[in-house]
């Protein structure tokens, strides 16, 4: 506490400095500049928000404090549960393998590019990789280049991939298409 409160005078005392010259009034006295600073350094106190508990750095010692004999675990207080978010937007970039040319929704076993977001079908991208020199990602217009330890599954993209395959399920084919080129107009009856 008594580092982060040093911090604290520091970074007033710096900002106080610096706000001097745009409070400065010259005139034929001489200026107490110790007590024109010591006022800024007042007014940059009362104005912060971070102290005590709530400063970022206290809190970042806290927490590096905590991984040391709980890592991973959240500290307590800070319990949070999964949160599923949906979107109506589609994240999923192209509906088909670039590679394999089958759709997203029946890939085995889907991976995504880390940089450019596109998903293909793991076995037929990893050879992809290894054998193009440079491995340009095969969506035309796309400009990354593949590496294979940023072509992952990630957390996402199956939940994603189910998204898409019950959105799918939900709208009806439009298969069905009727003719009415046959049919009489009222006119030619």
């Amino acid at each position: 506490m008594e580092m982060v409160a040093s911090y604290e005078d520091c970074t007033a005392l710096t900002q106080a400095i610096k706000a001097v010259p745009e409070v400065y009034q010259p005139s034929d006295q001489p200026t107490d500049f110790k007590t024109l600073i010591e006022a800024e350094v007042i007014k940059i106190k009362e104005a912060s928000s971070a102290s005590g508990q709530n400063h970022p750095l206290f809190r970042q010692f806290r927490e590096s404090v905590w991984n040391v004999h709980h890592a991973g675990q959240p500290m307590p207080g800070e319990e949070q549960e999964d949160i599923v978010m949906t979107s109506t937007q589609m994240s999923i970039l192209n509906v088909t393998c670039p590679l394999t040319g089958k759709p997203v929704i029946e890939l085995v076993d889907p991976v995504r590019c880390v940089d450019c977001r596109h998903i293909y079908e793991k076995g037929p991208v990893m050879h992809y990789i290894r054998s193009k020199k440079p491995p340009q990602c095969p969506i035309a217009g796309c400009p990354r280049v593949l590496q294979i330890g940023k072509v992952v599954c990630d957390p996402l993209l199956r939940i994603e991939i189910d998204e898409l395959r019950s959105s799918e399920s939900a709208v009806p084919n439009a298969t069905n298409i009727q003719d009415f080129t046959d049919l009489l107009d009222e006119d030619d009856e």
